[in-house]
Parts: structure tokens; sequence; C-alpha cells
């Protein structure tokens, strides 16, 4: 009776390691493929009314090589995901991410907007499509709990940034 709890422990364990396992594999892959260090930058996803945005920063405000690597990769994202590529975070995530086909078969329903910020760059993703925005949501809700970002997946009304 008393390997029931030790049976379960050991269950729960081998989840936990799997899962850190899966977050170390995206870091590694995330760096090989947007060409900059996880360690030294910081991801931030958000949800709009509009869409969302893709948003990375470097830590440091004097690390001028990862902030121009996050404006270079972001900006060809960009241009990728227009175009219904999204090869990247498939490498990164060694999966597809939700919500990827549904942008992928409406990409003309979609804006991707790059622009720099302070110390990096973001992505604008805008729609007026109902069934693109909430594949917009399933992706970028996917992207917080995969990079472990702890933004919220709530959608909020800030559009300042949309064009």
């Amino acid at each position: 009776m008393k390997t029931r709890p030790i049976a379960t422990l050991l269950l729960a364990t081998t989840a936990i390691m799997a899962q850190d396992d899966h977050h170390e594999g995206v870091k590694q892959r995330g760096d090989h493929t947007m060409g900059f260090s996880h360690d030294k930058t910081t991801h931030h996803f958000r949800l709009y009314v509009d869409g969302g945005a893709i948003e990375v920063t470097a830590n440091d405000p004097s690390d001028t090589e990862s902030r121009d690597q996050i404006r270079t990769h972001l900006s060809r994202i960009a241009g990728m995901f227009a175009a219904g590529d999204f090869k990247a975070p498939m490498l990164i995530h060694d999966q597809v991410p939700p919500g990827v086909p549904v942008l992928q078969t409406l990409k003309a329903e979609l804006k991707y907007q790059y622009e720099d910020i302070d110390r990096g760059g973001r992505v604008r993703i805008a729609t007026q499509n109902k069934k693109a925005l909430a594949a917009v949501y399933e992706f970028l809700r996917f992207q917080i709990a995969d990079h472990q970002t702890g933004d919220t997946a709530e959608i909020t009304n800030d559009t300042a940034t949309a064009k």
C-alpha cells in the first residue's frame, strides 16, 4: 500500500523532468534559430483586441549585439509570417504551434508589422477576421506557456502600437 504514493511521486517527478527537458530544448533550439541568447534577452507576447505582439529586448541596455540580432530576427519573422512561413516557431518548439494552420490559410487577412523598440524589436499582429484573431490568440498563448514568459494570457485594449 505504501508503493502507491511512491509510484505517484515517481510519475510526477518524471513528468516534471520531461517538461524541464522540453523547456531547455526550446531555449537551445530558439538560441540557434533566432540567433541570440534567451539568457541575454526577454520575450513578451501580448494579446490585444485586434491581434497581439511579439516583443524581444536585450536585458542589458549596453548589449547592442543582442539588440541588433533581435531586430534582424524579428524583421525577418514579420516577412516570413506574412508569407505564411512559420518554420522558425516549428523548429524552436519542435511542433506546429496551435493556431499556425489557420494563420497560414488566412495569411491575407493578417498584418504583421515590425518596429524597433528600445533595446530590441516588436512584431505587431493585427486582423479584422474573427477566425484569424482566434488563431493569433492560440499562437500567442502557446508562446507565453512554452517560453515561460509569465505574460498574461488575457486580452487587453492596448492598440496604441497598431498601424
